[in-house]
């Protein structure tokens, strides 16, 4: 199945595990608690399965991951900003020994944490341009150079470092759940966190909390993930209206994230108090702003009611408030996933036509993340599995470029 599942529909896996697993579709249908009909029409793309509760729940009775349904990791082209050295070489940065073992690391320059900084900041603006190839890139030896200077320096400038190590790790996390990395994933924000308690930086903390439950949720772990943001409070204190701003930035993007992890969870009561408390941290923050990279404010709030309203089954509410965002004060990262939602809520209502301009105006603006997101890649998938008049050239070329044709 590896290698083959990325022209695969959603519908398209759970019929092929489904048959692994040796079960009718009259019983796994009753095991998650749908009619044999529905799963039919899930299984040959009459309905289109995006609610990722739902999409869970039968990964579960299939004793398979998440990811295994929503896509096959992405490969990283080789390009001008990459080099000949992306997820493998991440990878390895990652999981070797010699960060673990002081004695296992070998002598290498030793840069300046202001140096570091600028390197740093050029990391997160990549994501948020959504050039992942070119991160993939240059997070390996960004990871090697500050794990060293973290082992070299001492006082403020050790400090500083593991901040700023923090902060990569929090960067890896986003482009390696972008590009379907689950397990590195998981790995990179736990390495984040712990460097971040180190640091003893309450900012940095709750950043790397967002970066976390970021990480539980690409593992599908929806449940932990809002444990996780219910419990933080009791770690990092509550907002007051002396917090910083940049300390009220996180704050709010936490409950965002977190807002995300209850709507995947089903669950409305909690979906509803957490968008409340970013609510509140973007009325005393007063303005979109992008501080620790971050990207929070009204509009970011905004764009996730759209987000967890289509999480939670409500299409038309999504289709109410989804056009009327406008996504641009925020990054391109940000302008694009709302694009994509806006996309899933059209097409959850047949409006094809408009949910493929809004793709094709996304791919314009940052093709690799359209091209790595499953929700883009199954949209298209589908879109081409129901065509039954002529050719739709737009959409034939799209799907090509996605490598999904």
């Amino acid at each position: 199945m590896r290698g083959e599942t990325v022209r695969l529909t959603i519908g398209e896996r759970i019929s092929w595990y489904r048959r692994r697993r040796g079960l009718s579709q009259r019983v796994l249908a009753e095991l998650v608690g749908r009619t044999e009909d529905w799963l039919n029409k899930v299984e040959n793309n009459r309905i289109q399965l995006d609610r990722l509760s739902v999409i869970s729940s039968v990964a579960e009775q299939l004793d398979i991951d998440l990811a295994d349904l929503l896509a096959e990791r992405s490969f990283v082209d080789w390009g001008p900003d990459t080099g000949e050295r992306t997820v493998p070489s991440l990878r390895a940065a990652l999981l070797t020994y010699r960060q673990l073992i002081p004695t296992g690391r070998a002598a290498r320059d030793l840069h300046s944490p202001d140096a570091l900084l600028e390197r740093v900041t050029a990391v997160w603006d990549a994501y948020q341009s959504s050039l992942f190839g070119y991160m993939t890139g240059i997070l390996p030896g960004l990871i090697e150079d500050l794990v060293y200077a973290v082992d070299q320096y001492d006082g403020a400038d050790k400090r500083r470092c593991q901040r700023l190590l923090a902060l990569t790790y929090q960067a890896s996390t986003g482009v390696l759940t972008k590009i379907g990395e689950t397990d590195l994933a998981c790995i990179a924000a736990q390495r984040g966190y712990d460097l971040a308690e180190q640091a003893d930086e309450p900012v940095v903390l709750t950043s790397l909390i967002r970066s976390v439950c970021h990480a539980l949720l690409s593992a599908g772990r929806h449940s932990d993930a809002v444990s996780l943001i219910d419990n933080t409070p009791a770690t990092i204190g509550t907002l007051e209206s002396t917090s910083s701003r940049a300390f009220v930035s996180v704050y709010g993007t936490m409950y965002l994230t977190g807002a995300m992890a209850a709507a995947r969870a089903d669950d409305q009561a909690m979906t509803t108090e957490f968008l409340r408390q970013a609510e509140l941290a973007a009325q005393q923050l007063r303005r979109d702003d992008n501080l620790l990279w971050n990207a929070f404010g009204p509009t970011n709030v905004a764009i996730h009611r759209v987000a967890t309203a289509m999480e939670l089954g409500n299409v038309p509410l999504a289709l109410d408030l989804g056009p009327r965002v406008d996504p641009s004060p925020l990054p391109v990262e940000r302008q694009v996933r709302h694009r994509l939602e806006v996309a899933r809520a059209y097409s959850a209502r047949n409006h094809r036509d408009d949910a493929l301009r809004l793709i094709l105006d996304a791919e314009q603006v940052a093709p690799e993340q359209v091209r790595h997101h499953s929700l883009s890649r199954d949209l298209v998938l589908t879109w081409i599995r129901r065509n039954r008049g002529p050719r739709d050239e737009q959409l034939a070329y799209l799907a090509e470029r996605l490598n999904v044709a």
